[in-house]
């Protein structure tokens, strides 16, 4: 079972609640690469500090809005559920409170930016990431630009 912001190793309970947060996103994900949950815990305390170290405050502010690592979206863990999902494009469509980032055929968005810029940005990286492409569509919902990143 994956740890959260709510049940973690208590070797993290004095950490900064950013760098505890990454270090928990990132003992995750080793976990999941097959390292032992032993071995993976100080490894990725030691990354996650050198994170903290090395990340600007905006980079740490966004980090801690993200939802808890365990729900988070990025780098293709919100494929797992839906791994078809990972062939489709990423859409920038306008929403209720700004743009939207999603895969085509999701159900609900990733991530809602307020600028539009922001959203293409992260679209962009998603798609290029999964090899797809990201699709940007005007507020009427026609198709202004594509961009390709398949092979």
């Amino acid at each position: 079972m994956p740890w959260t912001m709510n049940d973690y190793p208590s070797s993290l309970k004095n950490l900064d609640k950013a760098v505890r947060k990454k270090a928990i996103d990132i003992a995750n994900a080793m976990v999941d690469e097959g390292y032992d949950k032993g071995r993976a815990i100080p490894i990725a305390t030691e990354q996650a500090k050198e994170w903290h170290d090395n990340a600007s405050k905006d980079e740490i502010e966004e980090f801690m809005v993200e939802e808890d690592p365990t729900e988070r979206s990025e780098e293709g863990k919100k494929y797992d559920n839906r791994p078809e999902l990972l062939d489709r494009a990423e859409m920038v469509v306008s929403h209720e409170d700004g743009w939207a980032v999603q895969a085509k055929g999701a159900k609900k968005p990733d991530k809602v930016y307020d600028k539009k810029p922001d959203a293409i940005e992260r679209a962009k990286e998603v798609a290029e990431n999964k090899g797809t492409e990201a699709v940007i569509y005007k507020e009427d919902g026609t198709i202004d630009k594509r961009h390709s990143y398949s092979d």
